[in-house]
């Protein structure tokens, strides 16, 4: 199993990162030999990759991080880096490799405080891997002080070190950043390649795994959790009961404070499995004792790993929404593809009833307002308007039509 099997759809892509990744091999092995580097190369120090979500941008990335840093026997033998086994690759796609350094966002946007480390630490040689790579998640997060401290990074690269920035679209990034790279667009795969992909890599029921991927419309990791999640499957059918929820003002806002609710919990779950560790860790590497006080001077480094576990844990919460908001986008689509007379377009199969009960009773253009009024609640979310405000006004308008 190669590093780029779990691409699902994305076979052109897989094509150019692995011809990279051996032109790659071959500048090390040159530099290590003495020997002048390849002519030709189709190797760059600074990569975008963007696409629509669920299409794998990240893991696309993280594959060819991987592939640059396999240190596989059988390259000497002919072989293309990124076997997928080696320790090189294994570290780097679980995320341990000392030379893969990977960037998120702890709230809405990547601080410069998050980044400066990074980028100095970009401008060094690799530790012990064959590249010192960067990969920045979210790259659209990048606030201007981190972009520009990127920027710098970008324009004058050590020798050895590799970019790998993740966004949605080309647009999202910065021009100064994007003209810098090697832009890659991930297409969202096709149905039947995430069904297939859930009966062979998770062994899901064929039938089941159909039914995700339909109603997932090619989101790879949303139909993942969906197939092998049972508390996913019970939240997406609870969303989905929402639109018969909403026919009087109590109702509406009811379904509204439970929606949050639950965001608000999952949240809550994370937090607990994450900042603990995190806390910990850090007493650790300060040097405080098991149970004991911290050294002084060190309130104020506590202090920010709370601030971001904050943001974090906001920013869980309006993921979680999102989500929500995406299936019932979903939902409405799929009964205005029945008022159209389309039956082709359903992605909702297991909720068929309640479409056309829904198609029945309202119109064409009541369903677009009610797709808008969805649209409307992301926006508000992103602009940082409270959770339940947001969502409140979008049931209240679902209700209106």
């Amino acid at each position: 199993m190669t590093v780029w099997d779990d691409l699902v759809g994305q076979e052109r892509v897989s094509e150019r990162l692995a011809g990279a990744a051996r032109d790659a091999d071959a500048l090390v092995t040159a530099a290590a030999a003495g020997a002048p580097p390849p002519e030709a190369s189709r190797m760059t120090h600074a990569w975008l990759f963007t696409g629509p979500p669920g299409a794998g941008v990240t893991q696309t990335a993280r594959a060819f991080a991987a592939a640059l840093q396999c240190v596989s026997p059988d390259r000497a033998l002919g072989g293309a880096p990124g076997c997928g086994f080696c320790d090189g690759c294994h570290t780097a796609l679980i995320g341990t490799h000392a030379d893969v350094n990977t960037v998120v966002a702890m709230g809405a946007e990547i601080l410069y405080k998050h980044m400066k480390e990074t980028v100095r630490k970009s401008f060094t040689s690799p530790a012990n891997g064959r590249w010192q790579v960067i990969l920045v998640e979210e790259a659209e997060r990048l606030n201007e002080k981190s972009g520009n401290a990127v920027l710098k990074a970008v324009e004058e690269p050590a020798p050895r070190t590799v970019w790998l920035l993740c966004a949605p679209s080309i647009e999202d990034v910065l021009p100064t950043i994007r003209s810098r790279c090697r832009h890659l667009n991930l297409s969202t795969p096709s149905v039947d390649a995430v069904a297939d992909m859930l009966v062979r890599r998770e062994g899901v029921e064929p039938d089941v795994a159909a039914a995700v991927a339909r109603a997932t419309q090619g989101d790879v990791d949303r139909a993942r959790r969906l197939a092998t999640d049972p508390a996913a499957r019970a939240r997406r059918a609870a969303v989905l009961k929402l639109p018969l929820r909403v026919e009087d003002i109590g109702s509406a806002l009811k379904a509204a404070q439970e929606l949050v609710d639950v965001a608000a919990e999952d949240a809550k779950q994370l937090a607990e499995e994450t900042d603990a560790k995190e806390t910990e860790e850090l007493r650790e590497a300060l040097g405080a004792v098991q149970g004991g006080r911290l050294p002084r001077g060190t309130a104020g480094v506590f202090k920010d790993l709370e601030a971001d576990q904050k943001r974090r844990k906001t920013r869980t919460q309006r993921n979680t929404l999102d989500v929500a908001l995406s299936d019932l986008t979903s939902f409405y689509r799929d009964v205005l593809a029945l008022q159209l007379g389309s039956r082709v377009a359903i992605a909702n199969g297991d909720a068929e009833d309640v479409l056309e009960r829904m198609a029945r009773g309202s119109s064409p253009e009541s369903t677009l307002r009610r797709i808008e009024a969805i649209a409307a609640c992301g926006k508000a979310l992103d602009r940082n308007v409270a959770p339940l405000l947001a969502v409140e006004a979008m049931t209240m308008a679902l209700r209106a039509g």
